[in-house]
């Protein structure tokens, strides 16, 4: 039986697809945006990260692990990944559970069970079931047996998608998913290079065959969203890029256009997995920065636009 590795649930979200949803996140992930607020979901392993603020400095963990994988330096824990042999006795040893594993390996059934314990809100709200990730399509074998099981108990799917697939497997998720949520990050491909390690000519191929499909059978909702990140995508030239081509390829088809503004909570994420963070000391947007780049979405796609995030005053 396939196994998925999942590394977190969301409960009651409205803002992962429509109606209220619980949002499954399968570990993995094709891209490596340098903004990406989900460090966590990139590497498709289990992994060990440390809570600076749950430790107690016992050092259990240093003195347990067989590998000599931990040490302490200038007060820290710092993991050599490569010693490390995901024994895991580092994390069944510390008392207050400051080492941690991210991402669990489940088994269909007991995914859907867990999945579907708010089912009945998910009728009244027009909600469901949301994959997302990482990229839920890098586990494809996996992802295609849970949204048959999930199909099977009536639950509606929304599959979150950075688009970067094979296009086999999109036209096998088809018949299954009910709304796409698809990330259009950079229009310019050299850019789109430049911040998420690969070109977009395979998302962008991928959504046009989607958005086909969806013209045929009149039945699936497309919602587009762009992160909007200072300095990389969130300038005029990139939102009037990605305007342009919506209203030329998608603006019969898509349901809305999303701009996510840019937060940087997830920065303590990043010091859980003694990684560094591009955009750690940047600041929100300004209501005024994203008012603007409102502006030049809207006069492409109308009502269809759609702002979400955290801003700030001008100072």
């Amino acid at each position: 039986m396939n196994k998925g590795l999942v590394f977190d649930f969301h409960r009651g979200t409205t803002h992962d697809g429509p109606g209220m949803r619980t949002t499954v996140f399968l570990k993995g992930c094709p891209l490596h945006c340098q903004w990406c607020h989900n460090p966590e979901s990139i590497n498709p392993n289990r992994e060990i990260q440390w809570d600076e603020k749950k430790c107690i400095g016992c050092l259990q963990c240093v003195n347990n692990c067989p590998n000599g994988a931990i040490e302490e330096r200038d007060g820290r824990l710092v993991i050599n990944h490569d010693k490390c042999q995901q024994c895991y006795t580092c994390t069944d040893n510390c008392p207050s559970k400051a080492i941690s594993v991210v991402g669990k390996y489940w088994e269909i059934p007991d995914l859907v069970k867990e999945a579907c314990k708010d089912k009945m809100f998910f009728g009244d709200f027009e909600g469901g079931v949301t994959i997302s990730g990482g990229e839920p399509v890098l586990q494809d074998h996996f992802l295609i047996e849970f949204i048959e099981e999930l199909k099977k108990e009536g639950v509606n799917i929304a599959i979150d998608t950075c688009g970067f697939g094979k296009r086999e497997v999109y036209e096998k998720i088809y018949p299954y998913a009910d709304v796409f949520l698809y990330d259009i990050k950079l229009m310019d491909s050299k850019l789109h290079e430049q911040y998420t390690g690969v070109n977009n000519n395979l998302i962008l191929s991928n959504l046009k065959n989607i958005a086909n499909k969806a013209r045929v059978d009149g039945e699936k909702r497309i919602w587009i969203r762009t992160p909007l990140i200072p300095g990389a995508t969130a300038t005029r030239e990139n939102i009037d890029a990605i305007g342009s081509f919506i209203r030329r390829e998608l603006i019969d088809v898509i349901e809305r256009w999303e701009l996510c503004a840019f937060n940087n909570v997830c920065k303590e994420k990043y010091k859980k997995l003694d990684k560094n963070w591009k955009f750690e000391n940047e600041k929100l947007m300004t209501i005024e920065e994203v008012g603007e780049l409102s502006n030049v979405a809207k006069s492409y796609v109308g009502d269809l636009l759609v702002v979400s995030g955290l801003t700030r005053k001008e100072e």
